[in-house]
């Protein structure tokens, strides 16, 4: 649930932007400022107080051309807050898109403001502030913490049979089903190969004593792991045949 500020030194155009912000479900509160001054005073007292606070601020909804500071200005003074809010430029020009951008904005929003498109720049907001509050995922302890329909749950590394690469996320299956953890196949290879794990492909990672078989086929390697079948490349076939011949002693 997001905390918005929405920044204009238009009455109407500022009305307008709350009313359909606070429409969103996934907006806690909105938040109106009248200008650049007004709008750095709330930001920095709701920095000062931390994100916990009642006043915090996730993101500012923040118009371009006002009177004094531009909204392009604005945006530089938070840039060197220790935690600054996220920004989205709500604008009637078309022209600073770039400027916006450098200032690693979220999203720019045309005016009028169609109740589709600002509800497409919330969904991008969203999506930033669930990687910052994201935990951090503990992969070298005895258990990874995955999360579950919307709660934390600790599944012990030993119970895990392989993970395979999902881009920078990780599915971790077991015996029991499979879990998403947004941390790379790669980190866990460090971490986890003293546990046993060992990579046999780009894409997978498995615990050596969960493989019930090594098959070859007219060339290729594959392991079984339960139901599953994962086939090994050449680059790790060597390497993990002389691994599982020494865990049976060969």
């Amino acid at each position: 649930m997001l905390r918005v500020l929405a920044v204009d030194d238009e009455e109407p155009a500022l009305e307008e932007l709350l009313y359909l912000l606070r429409a969103d479900p996934r907006v806690r509160s909105a938040e109106g400022a009248s200008g650049a001054t007004e709008a750095l005073r709330r930001i920095g007292a709701a920095v000062d107080a931390g994100p916990d606070d009642p006043a915090a601020v996730d993101v500012v909804f923040l118009d371009i051309h006002m009177a004094g500071l531009t909204g392009l200005d604005v945006a530089q003074l938070l840039a060197g807050f220790a935690a600054p809010p996220l920004i989205v430029f709500v604008t009637a020009h078309e022209g600073f898109a770039v400027q916006a951008f450098d200032l690693k904005a979220v999203d720019y929003v045309l005016k009028p403001v169609r109740r589709e498109r600002l509800a497409e720049a919330v969904r991008r907001v969203a999506e930033q502030v669930g990687d910052r509050s994201a935990p951090v995922l503990d992969t070298a302890g005895d258990q990874i913490p995955v999360e579950l329909g919307g709660v934390i749950r600790f599944v012990p590394i030993d119970d895990i049979a392989y993970a395979e690469a999902q881009g920078d996320y990780a599915r971790l299956h077991t015996a029991t089903g499979s879990h998403l953890v947004r941390v790379p196949l790669t980190t866990l290879e460090e971490r986890w190969r003293s546990r046993g794990f060992v990579r046999i492909h780009r894409r997978h990672l498995v615990a050596l004593g969960r493989i019930d078989e090594l098959r070859l086929d007219a060339g290729s390697m594959s392991v079984r792991i339960g139901t599953a079948e994962l086939a090994v490349s050449r680059r790790h076939s060597r390497a993990l045949r002389d691994l599982l011949m020494r865990r049976t002693g060969r």
